[in-house]
């Protein structure tokens, strides 16, 4: 038998009707779960509000006078103080990431001034931001670090990585970097392939005036 056309106001009505019926059915658990949801909001902004903030604040206040000696290039005392203010490391064990997700990037670099290369790496896995030339930076000296170890092989990936995030002159130094890696491993011909590119697309930079002279290198071996 064929359906009856309901006219909009009937195809309304029983839309409503049915959302009464729902509410007569769940009302109590509907409003639970609101209520729940409400309260759990409240408690999440209050959370921000008068205990992460504060935090936050604070461990980057703290971070203030460690960044000055890694200016001056004092990594030492930037990554363990220097006896009245807070160092990295020390701003890492009581706050994490609430100082700011360079907090890591800053103590890996430190780190491997020092060669203190495990702990450089360890700092610098930790690293997420999203700033290309930043993340860059952080595969680079973890690559430096693994160079350090002699373990080449991951230090290579490290520089292949950070010459994959952007295409911009930083990453004449990754390339130029594998290239070493490449030729200690004995791959001369890859190694030679990057410092041609070095050469054709940054023939500006440092890594692109020196590219002749290993390219000359690599080929009178």
């Amino acid at each position: 038998m064929a359906q009856k056309n309901q006219t909009p106001a009937e195809t309304t009505e029983n839309a409503v009707s049915k959302f009464e019926s729902l509410v007569n059915k769940y009302g109590k658990p509907i409003s639970w779960v609101c209520i729940a949801a409400l309260v759990i909001v409240a408690a999440v902004l209050a959370y921000n509000r008068w205990i992460a903030a504060p935090a936050r604040q604070e461990a980057q206040g703290q971070m203030f006078n460690a960044e000055h000696y890694f200016v001056e290039g004092e990594y030492e005392k930037a990554l363990n103080g220097d006896g009245n203010h807070l160092g990295f490391a020390q701003v890492i064990d009581e706050f994490g990431s609430k100082a700011g997700k360079s907090v890591y990037l800053y103590a890996g670099i430190c780190a491997l001034h020092m060669d203190l290369n495990q702990d450089a790496i360890d700092y610098l896995k930790k690293y997420d931001g999203s700033d290309e030339i930043q993340k860059g930076r952080a595969l680079c000296c973890m690559g430096d670090a693994y160079v350090n170890l002699e373990d080449y092989r991951t230090a290579l990936g490290c520089y292949y990585k950070a010459a994959a995030l952007a295409d911009n002159a930083y990453r004449a130094t990754y390339l130029a970097k594998a290239a070493l890696v490449e030729e200690e491993l004995g791959n001369d011909a890859k190694a030679l392939e990057l410092y041609n590119e070095i050469e054709v697309k940054y023939a500006e930079t440092a890594e692109g005036l020196e590219a002749a002279k290993n390219i000359a290198r690599i080929q009178n071996k």
